[in-house]
C-alpha cells in the first residue's frame, strides 16, 4: 500500500459539495441513486478515514443534522 500523504481537508473545516452526491447504497432510508446532497450545499468535515481499496482519504462531512456523507476529495471543495 502506498502512503496517501496528508489529507487535503481537516476536521472542522467548512466545505461544500462540488457536485450532486447520490446514494450508493449506504443510506438504506434513501432510494438507490437518490440525491443526498446538492452541488453547493455547505457542510463541515467531522471525521477523516482511509478507503482501503483506493488508498485514498474519505471525509465524513455533516451537510445537515441527519445527513453525514462519506466524500472523496474530488466531491468536496473548501469554503473560502
Amino acid at each position: 500500500m502506498i502512503d496517501p500523504g496528508e489529507p487535503k481537508y481537516q476536521w472542522g473545516q467548512p466545505v461544500r459539495a462540488a457536485a450532486d452526491l447520490c446514494n450508493d447504497g449506504s443510506f438504506p432510508a434513501a432510494g438507490d441513486e437518490e440525491i443526498l446532497v446538492r452541488q453547493g450545499d455547505p457542510g463541515e468535515v467531522v471525521q477523516i478515514g482511509t478507503h482501503v481499496d483506493s488508498n485514498s482519504f474519505v471525509y465524513m462531512v455533516e451537510f445537515a443534522k441527519d445527513r453525514v456523507v462519506g466524500c472523496f476529495e474530488n466531491e468536496i471543495e473548501p469554503v473560502v
